[in-house]
């Protein structure tokens, strides 16, 4: 049953609460969406006094907005309560639908509110009682809680009939949905606020890479420490893919990516590549990259984390050379030459036009005498002239190996007899030439013994014989009476 005055204030106020729930929709904080929400029930919904209580995060309710009375709004606003607050009330409240109606003459013992109207109470049954409450829980699209709605003081200061319940419950079923969609987007604002801060401030570069077929590879956000690293401007990157900015020596990494990525591979990738900065500079990098999907699983884009680590790479690189090469002279050392030696050099042995790896072992004539007599100092300058003139006298795919104190190895490649003779007149000009160290002008010979690869010998075994070639060398040069004196 409707009131005759039910009915004819029904469509206005139907009409009214359309346009206030639009205006609700169109709120842009939080506090303006619970303001218009109190400002609606007494504007619309017929109450004289409505507040909200929004629940926070950590389950209490706080009092945020009071419309009506500036009573109320003074004794109300910012009153904190726990989460059980109204537990208490509901318990012998009338459901009334989703409303919570609390009798005057049952509410619990104690204080019953924090304000209280100073009004008379009517003398017909159904009049409103000061100490009547009625709430309408506030919830988001899946029945969670976020706010309590509470009215007071009905304008007519009688109890609601159905129509302005009905009224007050839809009002309070679309004032949860802005509730719970503003503090929803509040998060969103507050979570990508975040994102920006960490995304902009990063010590490290951060992308966002497109992975859709339209823009594949593309990138779409980019931060200041990837500019950085790059050499480029936002701008110019966000028109480039990382391809783009790769080293063209190291597209086959990024393809190798992209093919992984096609083929469904979905954990984190870590790679090492270099950039190429429009100055023609390199940088070593470290890229990290991780998957975004859409919500059927489709990788839409990928977060990549990169980090300049030319200066890591460097001493990874000079730990390397350290580690295979002789700290005098910087010649591959013996360490390197089994390296070689393992892999063979993928060296042929005797070619279709009989040209052969030749393999050379040297050994300085009485070098014992110049460190004896100079020092060890004077020795060491002596054996880095010595390497320097074997590195230059022999061709660039030619290996010269510092094989120990004054013993130097070299392999050749591809080499004809006659190209052999002309190595090894090469070999004894370059150090029969004087050598000009501290003040001092000393003469320098070696004793040199050669052998070749064939299909039965492999590398070990020629230095082997070149060695014992070299041997037979020296003991026959010691013979031959001395025209120069070691030292002059």
């Amino acid at each position: 049953h409707v009131a005759p005055s039910e009915r004819t204030v029904g469509l206005p106020e139907l009409r009214r609460l359309q346009n206030l729930i639009a205006r609700l929709n169109g709120c842009r904080t939080m506090h303006e969406t619970l303001q218009s929400i109190v400002e609606g029930v007494v504007q619309v919904v017929g109450f004289d006094v409505a507040a909200v209580s929004y629940l926070h995060v950590d389950g209490t309710f706080e009092t945020l907005a009071v419309a009506g009375d500036e009573g109320a709004r003074a004794a109300l606003l910012g009153q904190r309560k726990p989460a059980d607050a109204y537990d208490r009330e509901f318990e012998v409240a009338e459901h009334w639908g989703p409303l919570r109606f609390v009798p005057h003459d049952r509410l619990p013992d104690g204080d019953p509110a924090g304000w209280v109207p100073d009004v008379p109470v009517g003398d017909v049954p159904d009049a409103w009682h000061p100490l009547d409450a009625l709430y309408a829980p506030l919830r988001a699209p899946s029945g969670e809680l976020v706010g309590m709605l509470s009215v007071d003081l009905p304008r007519d200061r009688r109890r609601p009939g159905p129509f302005q319940r009905e009224l007050l419950e839809m009002f309070a079923a679309q004032a949860g949905i802005a509730v719970a969609n503003r503090r929803l987007t509040e998060a969103l604002q507050a979570s990508e606020e975040a994102f920006r801060l960490a995304f902009e401030r990063a010590g490290a570069g951060i992308a966002l890479v497109d992975l859709t077929p339209a823009g594949l590879g593309r990138y779409l956000r980019v931060n200041p420490a990837l500019c950085g690293i790059a050499g480029r401007t936002e701008a110019e990157l966000l028109t480039l893919t990382f391809r783009d900015v790769t080293h063209p020596d190291d597209h086959a990494v990024d393809d190798d990516v992209t093919a992984r990525r096609q083929a469904g591979d979905t954990a984190s990738i870590v790679l090492e590549k270099r950039y190429l900065r429009p100055d023609g500079s390199t940088v070593w990098v470290q890229v990290i990259s991780s998957l975004v999907r859409d919500p059927d699983g489709t990788p839409i884009m990928a977060i990549s984390q990169v980090e300049d680590i030319s200066e890591q790479r460097a001493a990874r690189e000079e730990l390397r050379h350290r580690a295979d090469h002789d700290s005098l002279t910087g010649l591959p050392n013996r360490r390197r030459l089994a390296q070689e030696l393992s892999r063979e050099r993928d060296l042929p042995g005797e070619g279709s036009e009989g040209n052969r790896t030749v393999v050379l072992f040297c050994d300085l004539d009485r070098f014992k005498q110049i460190n004896d007599v100079h020092g060890h100092h004077v020795g060491d300058q002596v054996i880095v002239e010595v390497a320097h003139r074997l590195r230059r006298v022999v061709r660039e795919r030619d290996l010269v190996v510092r094989y120990g104190g004054d013993e130097f190895v070299i392999v050749a490649n591809d080499l004809s007899a006659t190209g052999e003779q002309h190595l090894l007149a090469r070999l004894r000009d370059a150090l029969a030439e004087p050598v000009p160290v501290s003040g001092l002008t000393l003469r320098v010979s070696a004793s040199v013994g050669a052998s070749s690869l064939t299909g039965q010998r492999g590398l070990e075994a020629a230095i082997r014989e070149a060695d014992a070639a070299m041997y037979r060398a020296k003991v026959a040069g010691r013979r031959k009476p001395r025209r120069h004196p070691p030292v002059a």
